[in-house]
Formats: structure tokens, C-alpha cells, sequence
């Protein structure tokens, strides 16, 4: 830290430091901290049961500081689950196919998929939100706009490249999506929200993502210089 003089005496002091607690990380770091807590919090508590002063101590933070960055616990709900969502899509987008190689990259995009769909913390949720669903059905609404339905269209986006790039034909893009993400995730995740199965394995969703693959692609897939 520089010093400064005070004239005529010549003695060098070290300047005034501001008041108050330096900050350790900035708005973005600690809006990330209180989602994670959220999350957790939501997941096992449910929506009703969760508290901002709760989120607030799991995450580390000041009610204040909680309440400045999140107008109240809806937000924060909401802020959960799109957080959730946008690295998910981030995700998907970045999981090009590479070449002509569908076989190989609709696997990999699936298997994304599932790991947000059969997310321990994802499948808790939606279990405290069927159970709270008539008394807050505003919150049933944000996790199926927010969740469901934008993972069904993120991997519609995903499908609608590789027909723009003629390795597949379907006549409704949505519907396929909704098909194939049906196929995918819909009786490992009933497994697991009804206590009959643990989460599949990474094993078992890697044999699951290459059957529904091929199973689709049998279907869809645009064969060259005839069958």
C-alpha cells in the first residue's frame, strides 16, 4: 500500500482504509452460493417448509444480503430452477454432432438429459411440489415451464440441427422430442420417485441412452445410397 507525506513535517503515514468488512466474492459468487443452498433446502424440506432465513444460514449469508439479491421465496424457487436449466441447455448446445456421426452424439445428448431428469435433488423436488401442488400452484407451474417443458425443448433444438443438416427426417420435431425423452427417462424416474429402484447407475444409463438411440434412429434416420 503507497504512503503519503504530511508536508512540513515530513512523516509518512499509511492512508485511511475504508470502513467496513471488505467484500470476499462479488453479487454473481454469492447469488450462486444461495442457489446451491436452495436448492438443497427445497429439495428436502419442500416449498412451503423452506424459509428464506434457512437458505440464508445454509448458504453463509445475511437475511440482508439474501433479500437484496432475491425479492422473497418464489424468485428464489424460480431463480433455482432456471439456474438449473441454463447450464443444462449450455450443456446440450455444446454437444454438437460431430460430422455425420449421429450415432455416437445422440447418445451423449440423451445421456445429459437424463442426468438432469433422474437428479436425485431434481426427482426430491418434484416430489414436494406434487405434494404442495393445491396449495401452490403457481410453483407446480414454474417447474413444469422451467424444468419439463424446457428440457423437452432444448433437446427439440438439438434434434432440429441434425435435420437442418439432413441426418434425420421427423415430420414434428416437439413430438419426437417428448417421444424420446418419454422412452429415455419415464420408467427409471417412476423407479425411483416410488422407492422401487435407486437412481441407475452411470452403466445402466450408457446401455439406456444407446438402446433408446438406436431404437429412434431406426426411425428417423436418413440412410444414404439406398437401404
Amino acid at each position: 500500500m503507497a504512503q503519503t507525506t504530511i508536508p512540513k513535517t515530513g512523516l509518512a503515514v499509511e492512508p485511511r482504509r475504508g470502513r467496513g468488512r471488505p467484500q470476499l466474492r462479488c453479487d454473481e459468487e454469492t447469488r450462486a452460493v444461495i442457489l446451491e443452498a436452495a436448492r438443497h433446502e427445497f429439495a428436502a424440506s419442500g416449498f412451503a417448509a423452506t424459509s428464506m432465513e434457512n437458505v440464508a444460514r445454509r448458504a453463509g449469508v445475511s437475511t440482508k444480503t439474501l433479500y437484496r439479491l432475491v425479492p422473497d421465496k418464489k424468485a428464489l424457487f424460480e431463480a433455482t430452477v432456471t439456474d438449473r436449466l441454463d447450464r443444462f441447455v449450455s450443456t446440450v448446445s455444446l454437444r454438437a454432432c460431430e460430422g455425420g456421426d449421429i450415432e455416437a452424439a445422440l447418445p451423449d445428448a440423451l445421456l445429459t438429459c437424463a442426468d438432469l431428469v433422474l437428479d436425485p435433488e431434481v426427482i426430491a423436488l418434484q416430489r414436494v411440489i406434487l405434494a404442495d401442488n393445491d396449495k401452490f400452484p403457481d410453483v407446480a407451474e414454474t417447474f413444469y415451464n422451467k424444468a419439463m417443458q424446457r428440457t423437452v425443448t432444448a433437446l427439440a433444438e438439438w434434434l432440429r440441427m441434425q435435420q437442418k443438416r439432413g441426418l434425420i427426417i421427423l415430420d414434428d420435431v416437439g413430438a419426437a422430442a417428448g417421444m424420446l425423452l418419454g422412452m429415455l427417462v419415464f420408467q427409471p424416474q417412476r423407479d425411483v420417485m416410488f422407492g422401487h429402484k435407486p437412481p441407475p447407475t452411470r452403466h445402466e444409463l450408457e446401455l439406456r441412452a444407446k438402446t433408446c438411440s438406436a431404437l429412434f434412429l431406426r426411425g428417423c434416420r436418413v440412410v444414404r445410397g439406398g437401404y
